[in-house]
């Protein structure tokens, strides 16, 4: 794309930057409100009594069904995104995603089963479609300003974490206190304005995301220089295999868990047929990646390698941290107090206001300046964004009005949750500034002192557990030890999941950076389903030992792995060739 028609973008900034940025914040805010506010209420709607409008299902089945649903949302992408980029465009790609999930939603709104795996189709469909897109917008709308990129994406960033706020502390007290429908249908509400705001503006990013890229334009990413490693047959066979088996894998251990129908209803000499399965499919995948791998030069190949090494602990990070929906979830709502009386009511109440009041209205300056430069043009996609943001404000006020009137202010179950994008948003830019200065680590230092701090999270919590019966369903553990755990948990994120992205562009070139992604979200896929397959296995291991050393597994795990890349540094340093 020529420089010129890139220009027009900062002829009239907001805040320095296209107004076309601020258009996709607020429509990443709404997606992200939808998927995380739908997040914090699954588990707690599957596992709640049927007095309490539940469905009153075993933990296991909840997070075995939960954990299928957040790894697949990182696999869909993967093929998302080559749609997006080879067929339809990102714009159309974005519309498409966010009508899906809206449908998704809608569908959860229905006390169904038929209602609720179909509602989970759409949505983990509709993010293929929506998640590798909003990115890719921004990338091409600020090609040929590379100085304002890291600006740009802090921005978007914010959006992301503003939407996660906002989703998990209305449609968590909604869904809570006014039934768990009425969660899962504000959620979608969102996610169709978020639809409509971007479909009525999306004239703003002029041709950036409206055709699919040509053949010149691809070209003009790839790099002469790097030695071409085009797929084989024999490539292309590995990886429909490995992604068939692995797919049937993910939805049939919900399914053989839930319904008693089970794929892989065999032995394989000790092995389950499941376990056979995805070994079988792991090694098939193995196989196929370090066969390309080996094909590159030494230096490109030596890279690739450091980036496989990274995404093999990524792993570990995500199957602890995704617990946040499922067994810390559980945690909150069967085992701590949180009936606030006294003193640590007030206390909760004036907490609970600033971190909603002040966030919420920075936003909305935000929207302001927003409508200011783009009102006039784009009246109808402002009108609805005006209007999200009014519902946005008399349920905030009608939420801390309740918990103002109320004697004895109970905290939400989901509450919780926010506390990650509230911790986010507060440290995010300190460790920012930490990597620009000469304290910058290195990148397996910062892994590991990310895995370390989760696995300090989970310390927290096995101690505030420590005194809660074998065996025991319900207590009123105080909830310190949970704030605690998420202010270490999110420090841990902050080490950990932006520097992996980061360092996947580093390492690889264009051309290869596709597969190297691809590697990497399915790692993702694979710690998520890992978090709901572990997490299953509290009622087990609490009945059998205590619901802390169920915790202290969370300990021990990701705290040995961040030791152990830790370790790794000169191994890794050395493959890096010079990367830093």
């Amino acid at each position: 794309m020529a420089t010129s028609s890139t220009e027009q973008f900062f002829k009239n900034p907001v805040l320095g930057h296209p107004a076309g940025l601020f258009v996709l914040f607020f429509t990443e805010m709404w997606e992200r409100f939808s998927y995380y506010g739908m997040r914090a209420l699954l588990v707690l709607f599957l596992t709640s009594s049927l007095f309490d409008e539940g469905w009153a299902w075993p933990r296991g089945h909840a997070l075995s069904l939960y954990g299928t649903y957040t790894s697949l949302v990182y696999l869909t992408p993967i093929l998302g995104g080559y749609i997006a980029d080879k067929i339809i465009g990102y714009r159309n790609a974005v519309v498409v995603g966010a009508l899906l999930m809206t449908l998704g939603h809608a569908c959860m709104a229905f006390d169904t089963h038929f209602a609720l795996y179909l509602g989970l189709f759409f949505l983990i469909t509709g993010n293929g479609f929506f998640k590798p897109t909003m990115t890719s917008i921004i990338s091409q709308m600020y090609e040929n300003h590379e100085h304002k990129k890291d600006g740009a994406y802090t921005i978007y960033y914010m959006g992301v974490n503003a939407g996660a706020f906002l989703g998990i502390l209305l449609c968590g007290y909604l869904g809570e206190q006014w039934g768990w429908h009425w969660g899962f249908g504000l959620a979608g509400i969102f996610m169709f304005a978020g639809m409509l705001q971007f479909y009525f503006a999306q004239n703003i990013f002029g041709d950036v995301g409206k055709k699919p890229a040509t053949s010149d334009q691809v070209k003009a990413y790839v790099d002469s220089s790097i030695k071409q490693n085009p797929f084989l047959k024999i490539d292309k066979v590995f990886i429909a295999i490995s992604a068939l088996i692995g797919l049937v894998w993910i939805i049939n251990d919900p399914m053989s868990k839930i319904g008693g129908i089970d794929v892989f209803n065999f032995d394989i000499g000790p092995l389950s047929g499941s376990n056979f399965m995805i070994f079988l499919a792991l090694a098939i995948f193995v196989v196929l990646l370090v066969s390309r791998i080996v094909r590159y030069t030494p230096i490109i190949r030596d890279r690739m390698i450091a980036v496989a090494i990274f995404a093999f602990f990524t792993i570990f990070f995500w199957a602890a941290f995704e617990q946040a929906g499922g067994s810390m979830t559980i945690f909150a709502n069967d085992y701590t107090d949180r009936v606030l009386e006294g003193s640590a009511g007030n206390i909760f109440r004036i907490a609970n206001t600033l971190i909603t009041i002040i966030p919420l209205g920075v936003i909305t300056w935000v929207l302001w300046m927003l409508f200011k430069q783009t009102f006039a043009k784009y009246r109808l996609a402002n009108i609805i964004l005006g209007t999200s943001f009014l519902i946005i404000w008399a349920l905030v006020l009608t939420m801390l009005y309740e918990q103002y009137t109320a004697e004895s202010p109970e905290v939400p179950a989901s509450w919780f949750s926010v506390l990650n994008s509230l911790f986010i948003i507060i440290f995010a830019p300190l460790f920012s500034k930490l990597w620009e200065s000469k304290y910058n680590p290195s990148v397996a230092v910062k892994y590991g002192v990310g895995l370390i701090l989760l696995g300090v999270g989970f310390a927290a919590l096995a101690y505030g557990a420590s005194d809660i019966p074998q065996g025991a369903k319900v207590a009123a553990v105080s909830i310190v030890w949970l704030i605690l755990a998420y202010f270490f948990h999110t420090m841990g994120e902050i080490c950990l999941s932006p520097v992996g992205l980061s360092y996947v562009s580093k390492l690889v070139p264009g051309r290869m950076i596709a597969m190297m992604y691809g590697v990497w979200y399915l790692a993702i896929a694979i710690g998520n389903k890992l978090a709901g397959s572990t997490g299953g296995m509290i009622d087990q291991i609490t009945a059998e030992y205590s619901l802390s050393t169920f915790f202290l597994l969370f300990f021990f795990i990701p705290g040995g792995a961040g030791i152990l890349i830790i370790l790794l540094h000169p191994l890794l340093k050395k493959l890096m060739h010079g990367i830093h």
